[in-house]
């Protein structure tokens, strides 16, 4: 026998609905069901497909994926330099869907700064390390005097070691020590995201470590939130959370945490990959794995206690 709900009942499952605290209420960067579809000669390519990301206030991360799975659309539209089509985005409180050309404008000036792959477009050319950095200051309208802006820049060029490129002109300075005194130039307005596309894309391996060391470096000692962009997945080894989009959706994660042995007193960094579960329940079985069983359109599924097993369609079980 079934009776109707009570008004009760009714009244309390609404309230709770409406209690029940928003998708990424708690994180710095929400990305929610995003969807980015560029047309072009009455063709249309679905960029981003539903892209759900959470990333928390403090975080060191890094994006990685092959040409044309999206991580640079991703990128361009948390800088505030492109929009998305549907969905939801917002970073630092600030809604990038709704934003004016002015509120855009504000952002990209304070909010967040961004660094380039090629180091030739994070720098004028025609100004010292010092200028560079404190040009950004100027535009966004701090009220600091030259003298503090001055300061300003020669600290993060001492944090970032680079302090005897203060006065030379990009072309006086090698690859790494431009990108250094880059990040430095994103940092002036004390950012409360720094993105990165590429930033080691034009560097050897030797000077590649010493940027991700600039990157940790900011990220520990001003709590500034990172997000790397990279197609290499050892670079992205240098994070604790590294996150793959294939086909325009998260797929897969990886969290890195040290372990000390209780015997020997070691640390060890220990690395665990997850696959990703939208909020619409898709997720995205590694290629590896679906090709070494043959799976192939669809999968069986099975409800255990306290897991679900996957199958290939044409093996029989029990």
């Amino acid at each position: 026998m079934t009776t109707d709900p009570t008004l009760a009942e009714l009244t309390g499952k609404a309230t709770a609905t409406r209690t029940r605290p928003a998708y990424g209420h708690d994180a710095l960067i929400t990305c929610d069901r995003l969807v980015r579809i560029f047309s072009a000669d009455d063709v249309e390519v679905q960029a981003l497909q539903g892209l759900d990301l959470l990333v928390r206030e403090g975080e060191l991360m890094a994006l990685v994926g092959a040409s044309g799975s999206g991580k640079s659309t991703l990128m361009n539209i948390l800088a505030g330099l492109d929009t998305p089509t549907a969905g939801a985005a917002r970073v630092a409180g600030h809604d990038l869907l709704t934003m004016t050309a002015k509120d855009r404008l504000h952002y990209r000036r304070k909010v967040v700064g961004f660094i380039w792959q090629q180091t030739s477009r994070n720098l004028l050319p025609y100004l010292t390390a010092a200028q560079n950095i404190t040009l950004p200051l100027q535009l966004a309208g701090e009220r600091r005097r030259s003298r503090a802006r001055t300061e300003r820049a020669l600290e993060l060029l001492e944090l970032l070691e680079v302090a005897d490129c203060r006065d030379r002109r990009p072309h006086q300075m090698s690859g790494g020590q431009q990108q250094r005194v880059a990040i430095a130039v994103a940092l002036a307005c004390d950012p409360a995201v720094l993105l990165a596309d590429e930033p080691t894309g034009e560097l050897d391996s030797h000077t590649a470590q010493q940027i991700f060391a600039a990157f940790r470096t900011a990220n520990e000692e001003l709590g500034t939130t990172i997000v790397i962009v990279t197609h290499d997945r050892a670079v992205a080894t240098e994070v604790r959370r590294t996150v793959a989009i294939r086909d325009g959706r998260t797929s897969t994660e990886v969290l890195r945490r040290s372990e000390v042995d209780e015997t020997t007193g070691h640390e060890t960094l220990v690395a665990r990959e997850y696959a990703m579960l939208d909020r619409a329940g898709r997720l995205q079985l590694p290629a590896e794995y679906t090709s070494a069983l043959g799976m192939r359109d669809r999968v069986a599924l099975d409800l255990e206690e306290d897991h679900i097993t996957v199958w290939p369609d044409d093996i029989g079980h029990t």
